[in-house]
């Protein structure tokens, strides 16, 4: 039975290959031949019109937002009208009450005692560093004599150059400079109506340069007399300093005296006691001149 079915398929045997040839190749010639008319399709022709380009826009709304749900009313109480109403509460009485302004007062310092008999006749006597003691006991009285002291316009400085004559008379007083008009018109009139002055104590002019003091914050503090007895230290003057004249010569520090010893022994035993004024009068000066507490800081 096999070998029939064989035998009737024996002449087809070389016609398979070729047929699956033939249909291979003409579905290849199909492609191509579709293929070529969409390209030729897509380009335009020699000589025909252009074609106009289409745009395609596209918009992006953004999605509308969702309404909110209207929220329930509240449900609407009934009012019970059985009842009696109240009366209305009194409404208390407003007054206005003006606040008392306080206004600051201004400072003020009293004027100062004048110096005693006693003040002036230790200042007639004292003979150290320029008639130390007649220059302040001096000030003391014109600033006693000026009168009180208020915070404001009025208050200033006035710094004087005077020359006392030997038997305590005045005979010269220049303003050389003033902060106040009022502060040097109270001293001038303190100074006229003075009265006369003890002698000097030298017998010489003393001639001095003093401020006085018109303000509540500032006072003319007593002095200190236990250095009076060391000779002053020299000025100091530059060595290096020319005048582009003269030759140049370097000058030399004049050297410090030392005083005689004997001499200083009764230059101390004639030095009064220092006051407790006098004592923190100058710490507070050097307070303020170093600021010590700037420094610690």
């Amino acid at each position: 039975m096999s070998a029939a079915l064989r035998s009737a398929a024996a002449p087809y045997a070389g016609v398979r290959p070729v047929v699956g040839l033939a249909i291979s190749l003409a579905l290849h010639v199909l492609v191509f031949g579709l293929a070529f008319t969409n390209i030729s399709a897509l380009t335009d022709k020699r000589g025909s019109p252009a074609r106009e380009q289409q745009v395609t826009v596209l918009i992006l709304r953004p999605p509308e937002p969702k309404k909110a749900s209207p929220e329930p009313e509240p449900p609407v109480r009934a009012v019970d009208t059985s009842t009696t109403p109240l009366p209305p509460l009194p409404v208390p009485e407003v007054r206005a009450v003006a606040e008392p302004v306080l206004l600051r007062q201004p400072a003020s310092m009293a004027a100062p005692p004048a110096p005693t008999a006693e003040e002036w006749a230790f200042a007639s006597t004292y003979k150290l560093k320029n008639s130390k003691g007649y220059r302040y006991t001096w000030g003391q009285q014109v600033r006693s004599m000026m009168g009180t002291a208020v915070e404001g316009p009025d208050q200033g400085m006035v710094r004087f150059r005077i020359e006392i004559a030997p038997d305590g008379r005045l005979t010269r007083l220049d303003t050389l400079w003033s902060t106040s008009a009022v502060a040097e018109r109270l001293a001038r009139q303190a100074i006229d109506s003075m009265p006369q002055w003890p002698p000097t104590p030298t017998g010489k002019p003393v001639i001095f340069e003093k401020t006085i003091s018109f303000s509540p914050f500032a006072s003319d503090d007593p002095p200190l007399y236990k250095d009076d007895c060391v000779p002053d230290p020299p000025v100091f003057s530059n060595p290096f300093a020319w005048d582009g004249k003269s030759a140049r010569a370097q000058v030399q520090a004049q050297p410090i005296e030392k005083p005689d010893p004997q001499a200083l022994e009764d230059c101390l035993k004639q030095l009064p006691q220092d006051s407790i004024e006098a004592e923190s009068a100058r710490d507070r000066r050097l307070l303020e001149q170093w600021d010590f507490d700037r420094l610690g800081r």
